[in-house]
C-alpha cells in the first residue's frame, strides 16, 4: 500500500491538451503513452469533453471504464453533443469512453494489460496502462469534482436491475447527499452497499476526496438496454439540475407510475448466491421481480455428465433482484444472483 500512495503523488505521464478553467466548449483527447512492437512513441487518445460556463460546481461523468457496457457512453456522448454553453452555470466534464482500449474491443479487462482498471485505483503513473490511467483519474480529474457519476452495467457478466448506486457512507451528512444525489438521477433503483471488493475502485477514490459519488447499473447481458440508455441519458440531466449546473428540476417519474427512485440496500453476504460448481445455470426470476428466502433461485446443470442431477440453489433473503445470471455456463464461485432489499439505516459494524 505504501508503494501505491508514493506513487499518487508522482506526475502523470497521461497528457491533456484541454484548458480546464477556460469557458466554452472544447473537445479534445488526453494522451497515453503506449510504446508497442509496432509503435515506440505510441499515444492511447482518450475522448474528454469539457464544458464551462460561470462559476458553479462541477459535474464528472464517466463512462466506458468497462468497454462491453454500453448505456453510459452512449448517454454522455449525446449530452456532450447537445449541452449548449450558454446554459451551463459551472463545468461538465464529460469521459464518455475512459477505457479505450476496452471500449475498441468490448471488453471488461483493459487488453493491453489485462487489468480491470476499476481494481486497480489509486493506480501508479510507472504502472501498467490501466495503473497509468487509473492514476491519471485520481490525480488530475478528480480534484476538479464536486460530483462524480461513473456509469456502468453488468456488462456481460449479469443483467442488472435499471439502478444507481453508491457505498454505505459512515458519514451521515455525506450519505444523505449521494442518497438526495441519486433520487435526483431518478433511476428506478438505488443501491445502497458494502463489503464487496470496493476499496481500490473509482468510486473509493471518489469518496476519499470527499466528493459525491455515485454510480450506475443499466443494464447487462452484453446488448445496449433501450430504457437503459433513456434512463441514463435522462439521469445525467438530472444531476445536472439537481446541482444547479442547467435550469429546471428533476424528472423522476417511472415507468410504472412511481414518483420516485426506490432506495434499496446490499448489506450482507446472504444477499449473493453463488454457483458451487461449474456448469450450466437456469434461473428462475427476471432481475426486478420479488423473491423470498428459500424460493428456488435456478439450477445447475451438468449436461456433459450423463445421468447427474443438476444442482439445485435458493436464495437466503427475501428482496428483489438486482443482478440476474448473465452467460449460461458459470464457474464454481460465480455469483448467479444478487438480492436486494428495501433500505434502512441499520449497518453492521
Amino acid at each position: 500500500m505504501g508503494i501505491i500512495m508514493e506513487a499518487v503523488s508522482v506526475k502523470s505521464r497521461i497528457v491533456c491538451n484541454i484548458d480546464f478553467e477556460k469557458d466554452g466548449r472544447q473537445a479534445g483527447y488526453a494522451r497515453a503513452p503506449l510504446s508497442r512492437n509496432n509503435s515506440g512513441w505510441g499515444t492511447v487518445e482518450i475522448p474528454i469533453i469539457v464544458v464551462k460556463n460561470g462559476n458553479g460546481p462541477t459535474v464528472l461523468l464517466t463512462g466506458g471504464v468497462h468497454g462491453n457496457e454500453y448505456e453510459g457512453p452512449i448517454a454522455i456522448s449525446r449530452l456532450a453533443q447537445s449541452l449548449d454553453p450558454g446554459a451551463v452555470n459551472g463545468r461538465v466534464i464529460m469521459m464518455p469512453a475512459v477505457n479505450i482500449p476496452a471500449v475498441l474491443a468490448d471488453t471488461r479487462l483493459t487488453p493491453v494489460d489485462n487489468w480491470d482498471i476499476n481494481r486497480c485505483f489509486p493506480g501508479n503513473p510507472k504502472g501498467t496502462f490501466s495503473q497509468m490511467l487509473a492514476h491519471f483519474l485520481d490525480s488530475v480529474i478528480l480534484p476538479m469534482a464536486d460530483i462524480s457519476v461513473d456509469m456502468h452495467t453488468a456488462g456481460t457478466s449479469f443483467d442488472s436491475a435499471l439502478s444507481t448506486n453508491m457505498h454505505y457512507l459512515p458519514d451521515a451528512t455525506m450519505r444523505e447527499k449521494t442518497m438526495a444525489a441519486a433520487a435526483a438521477f431518478g433511476a428506478p433503483y438505488n443501491v445502497v452497499f458494502g463489503g464487496v471488493d470496493e476499496s481500490s475502485t473509482f468510486t473509493s477514490c471518489v469518496e476519499r476526496r470527499g466528493i459525491i459519488s455515485l454510480g450506475t447499473e443499466l443494464g447487462g447481458w452484453g446488448r445496449v438496454n433501450i430504457e437503459g440508455v433513456r434512463i441514463g441519458r435522462r439521469g445525467v440531466d438530472n444531476i445536472l439540475k439537481h446541482m444547479g449546473v442547467i435550469g429546471g428540476a428533476p424528472e423522476t417519474e417511472q415507468k410504472d407510475g412511481a414518483t420516485r427512485t426506490r432506495h434499496m440496500m446490499v448489506r450482507d453476504p446472504a444477499s449473493y448466491t453463488f454457483a458451487p460448481r461449474g456448469g450450466l445455470f437456469e434461473p428462475t426470476h427476471y432481475v426486478g421481480e420479488e423473491v423470498q428466502a428459500g424460493e428456488v433461485a435456478g439450477w445447475v446443470h451438468f449436461i456433459e455428465d450423463v445421468d447427474t442431477a443438476p444442482i439445485e440453489l435458493r436464495y437466503a433473503k427475501d428482496g428483489v433482484i438486482w443482478f440476474g445470471a448473465g452467460p449460461g455456463r458459470v464457474a464454481r464461485g460465480d455469483a448467479v444472483a444478487i438480492v436486494m432489499e428495501d433500505y434502512d439505516d441499520r449497518w453492521p459494524s
